[in-house]
C-alpha cells in the first residue's frame, strides 16, 4: 500500500474540515431555530458545489474532489433548508410575504451565473479554484457581518469557525505553496486570497472565543442587553 500523498492528505483534510462545518451548521439551525451560514455565502457555496460535482464528474468520472463536492453540496442543501425555515427572522418585516422567496430565489441564480462565468471564462481548473478562494474570502468576511448583525453567537460555533479556518488554509497550502494539478506550480494569487482567509477567519474565531465566554460566566448577550432577544435559545 503505497503512503498518502501530501496533496491527496491536504485535500481529504479540507474535505473533512468543510463537512463537519456542514453538519455543525445543519445541527445549529435545527436546535436553536436559526441558519449557520450567511445567505450570500450559502448561495454561491450551493452553485460551486453542484456545478462542479457535475462538471468534475463529465470530465474526470469519480475523482476524490469530485466526490467531495457532491458530499458537500448534499449538507449545503440541509442548511439551505433551515435558511428557508428560520431566516425570515432577519428578514426586512414592512416587506411583503413573497420578497424573502423572490431574494433567495435571485440569490441563487445570481451565484449559478457568477458560477458559470468563471468556468466559461478562465477555464474548468482556474475558473474552479480562483472562484472558490474568491467566495471563501467574501464567506470569512460574511461570518463576521453575521456576528456583529446577531451580536452574539446564535447559529455559530467554533466547530464551525475552526474547521473553516483549516478547511480553507489547506488548500491554500496546496495551491500557493506545494502546486496544484493544472497550474504551473505554486500560485501567488491564490496564496494571497487564501491567506487573507486566515486573517479573517481568526479575527472570528477571536470574537467567537470571547462571546462563547461571556455566555459560560453567564452575562447576556450584547443583542439581549438591547432587549432584542425573544424566545430563541442561543446556547450551543
Amino acid at each position: 500500500m503505497q503512503p498518502v500523498s501530501f496533496p491527496t492528505f491536504l485535500t481529504v483534510l479540507s474535505g473533512v474540515c468543510w463537512t463537519l462545518v456542514y453538519i455543525d451548521g445543519i445541527r445549529l439551525g435545527f436546535k436553536q431555530h436559526t441558519y449557520a451560514m450567511p445567505f450570500w455565502a450559502l448561495a454561491l457555496n450551493i452553485a460551486w458545489e453542484f456545478l462542479h460535482a457535475a462538471l468534475g464528474y463529465q470530465h474526470a468520472g469519480l475523482a476524490l474532489q469530485t466526490v467531495i463536492n457532491g458530499v458537500w453540496a448534499l449538507f449545503d442543501v440541509g442548511i439551505l433548508y433551515t435558511y428557508l425555515r428560520y431566516g425570515r427572522k432577519w428578514f426586512p418585516k414592512d416587506l411583503p410575504a413573497g420578497a424573502f422567496i423572490l431574494w433567495t430565489l435571485l440569490g441563487l441564480t445570481t451565484a449559478a451565473v457568477v458560477q458559470y462565468g468563471f468556468v466559461v471564462e478562465l477555464g474548468l481548473v482556474a475558473g474552479r479554484a480562483y472562484a472558490a478562494f474568491l467566495q471563501n474570502l467574501l464567506m470569512s468576511v460574511l461570518f463576521i457581518g453575521m456576528f456583529a448583525q446577531r451580536a452574539g453567537s446564535e447559529g455559530q460555533s467554533l466547530t464551525i469557525a475552526v474547521n473553516k479556518w483549516v478547511g480553507t488554509l489547506a488548500p491554500t497550502i496546496l495551491f500557493g505553496v506545494v502546486g496544484a494539478k493544472g497550474f504551473d506550480g505554486p500560485n501567488r494569487f491564490i496564496l494571497a486570497i487564501g491567506l487573507l482567509c486566515s486573517v479573517f477567519d481568526l479575527i472570528y474565531i477571536a470574537l467567537l472565543v470571547r462571546a462563547k465566554a461571556r455566555e459560560r460566566r453567564g452575562e447576556p448577550s450584547r443583542r439581549a442587553e438591547r432587549g432584542e432577544l425573544g424566545s430563541v435559545s442561543v446556547a450551543d
